[in-house]
C-alpha cells in the first residue's frame, strides 16, 4: 500500500503545484504576455523612430524635451520586452497576426483594422513628419504621437485583463500612466500652437 500512498501523494503536490504556480509559469508562444511583449516592441519602435525625426527637426526646447523622453523610456521598455521574450525561450518574431493575443477582446477601436496595431502611424504619416518643416513638423509629430500613445494605452489596458503575471502587468500599468500623463501634455503643446489633437480612439471610460 504504502508505493501506492506515495504515488497518490505525488499527484496530489503536483496538481496543487499546478494550481497555485501554473498561472505565473513560463508563457507561451501565443499567451497574450507574449504577444503583448512582441506588439508594443514593434508600436515601441515606431513611437521612437518619430521622435528621433522630430527631435532632428526642430529646436523647440519643450518638444526636444519630450522627444528625449519618448526615446529614452520606450527604447528602454522595448529592451525588457525583448529580454524577456529571451527568458521565456521565445522567438522574437511571432508565427501569428499583430494583436491575435487580443483577438476577441475588441482591441483597436472603430479605427483599427483587423490585426492591426491601435494608434500606428501609417507610411504615408512618417513621409509627411519627415518632409514637413517648422511648426507644422511639431504640429503634426504631436498629433500622430497622441494617437499613438492612446494605441499604446489601449494595448496595455488588454494586458492588464489577461494577465496575473506581476512584472508584465507591472509594466502595462506603467505604460498606461505614463502615456495617459504625456497625452496630456502633448495635447497643451498643441493648445499652444493653435492646433487640436485628432479625433479619441480611446473608448469612453
Amino acid at each position: 500500500m504504502k508505493p501506492l500512498l506515495i504515488v497518490c501523494g505525488v499527484l496530489v503536490l503536483a496538481v496543487a503545484a499546478f494550481l497555485l504556480f501554473g498561472r505565473t509559469g513560463t508563457p507561451g508562444d501565443t499567451s497574450p504576455e507574449a504577444g503583448f511583449a512582441r506588439d508594443m516592441a514593434a508600436h515601441h519602435a515606431q513611437a521612437v523612430d518619430m521622435a528621433f525625426t522630430i527631435r532632428d527637426k526642430t529646436s523647440a526646447r519643450e518638444i526636444r524635451s519630450l522627444a528625449f523622453d519618448i526615446i529614452t523610456t520606450q527604447s528602454n521598455q522595448r529592451g525588457m520586452f525583448q529580454g524577456w521574450l529571451q527568458q521565456w525561450d521565445l522567438g522574437l518574431a511571432a508565427g501569428q497576426r499583430p494583436m491575435a493575443w487580443m483577438s476577441g477582446h475588441g482591441h483597436g477601436g472603430a479605427t483599427a483594422a483587423p490585426g492591426a496595431m491601435p494608434g500606428m502611424a501609417t507610411p504615408q504619416d512618417i513621409t509627411k513628419l519627415r518632409q514637413t518643416q517648422g511648426t507644422a513638423a511639431e504640429v503634426l509629430f504631436l498629433q500622430l504621437m497622441i494617437r499613438h500613445h492612446e494605441g499604446g494605452v489601449q494595448m496595455a489596458e488588454g494586458l492588464v485583463k489577461l494577465s496575473t503575471r506581476g512584472e508584465v502587468v507591472n509594466m502595462a500599468q506603467k505604460i498606461i500612466e505614463g502615456q495617459s500623463g504625456e497625452i496630456k501634455l502633448m495635447t497643451d503643446l498643441l493648445a499652444k500652437r493653435g492646433a487640436k489633437p485628432y479625433p479619441s480612439i480611446l473608448r469612453p471610460a
